[in-house]
């Protein structure tokens, strides 16, 4: 298991700004990365402002659970097997570990833990200084978006860089809400 606090800021991005972006750091590789959300049917998780994640790359299977703390979000990683993440994808559930004793604790049914569906991005991620610059360009419920992050070792200094970094690419400020928060807003809207 590893923890982390993220710090992170959020900006929504038409596709031209997006682009001009990305050309903007044609050096840097593009990887894709898929997010697969979890939660019970009556949205325990959402409700306590954490949220569940598969996310699977090139390199294997990470079970991430997201926690609202302070100064951030603290984050919870345990390594899948593919075999791991195949069966909660499947099945639902949690498989045993770190996580799950954070959920029990947190008096969450994880029994009844389902997946409710998956995002995939191709991700830019561009170091700057002790922060991260990353690009994303998102596809989710046949729709898609595109949105800067800016990861953060300290939220004051972050904030100055990001609204710079804003400013330089007159890229306006938008109310970005966190990718998972997108998805449900979405998966609602097209029930509707």
């Amino acid at each position: 298991m590893s923890q982390e606090i993220e710090i992170e800021f959020k900006n929504l991005l038409t596709k031209d700004e997006y682009l001009k972006l990305k050309n903007t750091y044609t050096n840097h590789k593009m990887i894709t990365q898929e997010n697969h959300y979890f939660d019970t049917p009556f949205f325990h998780l959402k409700d306590m402002g954490s949220a569940l994640r598969i996310r699977e790359k090139s390199y294997g299977f990470q079970l991430t659970l997201k926690q609202p703390v302070k100064e951030g979000i603290l984050e919870t990683h345990q390594k899948l097997t593919p075999s791991e993440a195949k069966d909660m994808l499947e099945n639902g559930g949690l498989i045993a570990g770190e996580v799950s004793d954070l959920l029990v604790k947190a008096g969450i049914p994880i029994q009844e833990i389902i997946h409710f569906g998956s995002l995939k991005t191709d991700r830019i991620e561009v170091p700057l200084g002790n922060n991260l610059l990353v690009l994303d360009h998102s596809k989710y419920l046949n729709k898609e978006d595109f949105e800067m992050e800016f990861e953060v070792k300290d939220r004051i200094e972050g904030e100055s860089i990001f609204k710079k970094l804003l400013s330089n690419y007159k890229i306006p400020v938008r109310k970005t809400d966190n990718k998972i928060k997108r998805f449900y807003q979405e998966k609602i809207r097209q029930a509707t």
